[in-house]
């Protein structure tokens, strides 16, 4: 192999645009052909073609220079640039974020006034990320090569798939080039593999509206609502994805794609769909702070409207009953798998938009309304906890602890997901069912449990879908707070 060559496609000039449509089809062309390049030669190479140098292709970059400290609308939560620069990202997969890429150059380009440029950038795109799917080929056949597979191709680097620029600590001079986005390139296809081995269904099926549960219960709800919906023309839903990217249409008696999976994802997502990705998907995290961190580390790049986290609960106030919900008006943040990303010491906010829809959806649903809803729902700080088995424990300081930070509900998950939403301004919710009341005797048992799933887990998923629904009949920058943007903050949503 001759040192220093790299075999590429070849370069071009940036070009600037005044329309998103024709930006976002430069970078779906720009990626397209680097894709194909790298799956032409991964091919040629594997079938014993010489190797002449480094075989390379690059993400395509989107990137504008603003010359002035003009003020904006102030009313804005994204779609500007803080001050004058030059501000860039690599791009992936312009096909799956088409609509996103189309509303935030848009909203660049009525802000700032000036053309937005595309073109090549200088980060190579790892040949993991590259090989297509229906490729015949399979990383078993790199053994097939006389050197390491990282000698030839591009292989993933941590050094430019982290969270710098979302955690807010990339460090940047005056002169270099800011970021426009919360994540690279590299990040967001990370991300994109993940989601599929997780919850083995495909990125493309994930909606902007999304629900986090811990029980299968609710899955099975979801999916009984799901398949009533799509046969409904009036729902505006079209079809139903399965793990295994099992597709229901209507009037279908089985899946029209997919393939049922040898065994269940470790967390299965469910997906109803709707034009624009404006359905709903569900996905069934099991139980921990862990999962849910996991989970929402990776949905974040698909840069969804709102999530919501539907759970259950232990009920910390003897007035409660079992049955009752819990509308998450602050956390205690006390499952620490975020501690190192997030501070102990950052407030996670209510968003009002989140708190409002939820709060009417149980209305509708109960048909309670003002004092009287005060019966079956109480609002409050919510605390998350890492250890399952808590009752096990001196009760005493956890009991102290809750008392002081008026806590009035118990669970794993719901903490977790509300200071990633906040990391990664994502629009965040949290609405619990009170399960059992270890504090004051009401262990959940397995008689009393299937008693309370039977009556309460469907009444409970049709209060979350029903909220979802709110926020999508709102402006999606409405949905998004300012209260999710910080002082200094990329432009992209």
């Amino acid at each position: 192999m001759s040192n220093g060559h790299i075999d590429s496609p070849p370069g071009r000039a940036f070009e600037g645009f005044t329309d998103p449509a024709a930006a976002v089809a430069r970078l779906n062309a720009l990626y397209d052909e680097a894709i194909a390049f790298l799956n032409r030669r991964f091919r040629e190479v594997v079938e014993g073609a010489p190797i002449e140098g480094r075989i390379r292709a690059f993400y395509p970059e989107l990137r504008i220079a603003i010359d002035t400290h003009a003020r904006l609308d102030s009313r804005l939560a994204f779609g500007f640039v803080q001050a004058p620069g030059v501000y860039a990202t690599t791009v992936t997969r312009p096909d799956l974020f088409a609509r996103y890429l189309g509303v935030q150059i848009g909203q660049l380009l009525a802000n700032h006034g000036v053309p937005v440029e595309v073109g090549w950038s200088s980060q190579p795109i790892p040949l993991h990320f590259a090989l297509r799917s229906d490729t015949a080929l399979s990383f078993d056949a790199a053994d097939r090569l006389d050197r390491p597979l990282r000698d030839v191709f591009d292989v993933p680097d941590l050094a430019v798939t982290d969270d710098a620029i979302v955690n807010g600590t990339l460090k940047t001079m005056t002169d270099e080039v800011g970021p426009l986005a919360p994540f690279t390139a590299p990040r967001v296809d990370y991300s994109l593999h993940r989601l599929a081995h997780y919850t083995a269904t495909m990125p493309e099926y994930f909606q902007n509206y999304v629900l986090f549960t811990n029980y299968q219960f609710y899955i099975d709800e979801f999916i009984a609502f799901a398949r009533a919906a799509i046969e409904d023309p009036a729902s505006g839903y079209t079809a139903f994805v399965e793990p295994g990217n099992l597709v229901w249409k209507a009037g279908s008696s089985e899946p029209i794609e997919g393939e049922v999976p040898p065994r269940m994802p470790q967390m299965p997502a469910y997906h109803l769909m709707r034009d624009g990705h404006s359905g709903i998907t569900m996905v069934n995290i099991g139980v921990g702070p862990s999962n849910a961190k996991t989970i929402t580390d990776h949905v974040a790049v698909l840069r969804p409207h709102a999530w919501m986290m539907l759970g259950h609960c232990a009920g910390l106030r003897n007035t409660q009953k079992l049955g009752d919900y819990v509308l998450a008006h602050a956390y205690v943040r006390d499952d620490h798998v975020l501690d190192a990303d997030l501070p102990l010491w950052v407030p996670v906010p209510a968003l009002a938009e989140i708190q409002v829809a939820l709060e009417q959806a149980v209305a509708e649903v109960t048909g309670l309304q003002g004092w009287e809803l005060k019966t079956v729902m109480r609002t409050g700080t919510v605390a998350t906890i890492d250890n399952r088995n808590w009752e096990l424990r001196d009760q005493q300081e956890l009991v102290e602890r809750f008392s002081q930070s008026r806590a009035i509900a118990l669970d794993m998950e719901s903490a977790t997901i509300a200071a990633n939403g906040f990391r990664f301004r994502v629009p965040y919710g949290t609405l619990l069912c009170v399960s059992d009341k270890p504090l004051h005797g009401e262990l959940k048992l397995p008689g009393m449990a299937s008693e309370f799933y039977r009556r309460q887990v469907g009444q409970h998923l049709r209060i979350g879908i029903r909220a979802l629904e709110k926020l999508r009949s709102m402006p999606a920058e409405k949905i998004h707070s300012r209260k999710l943007r910080s002082f200094e903050e990329v432009a992209f949503q």
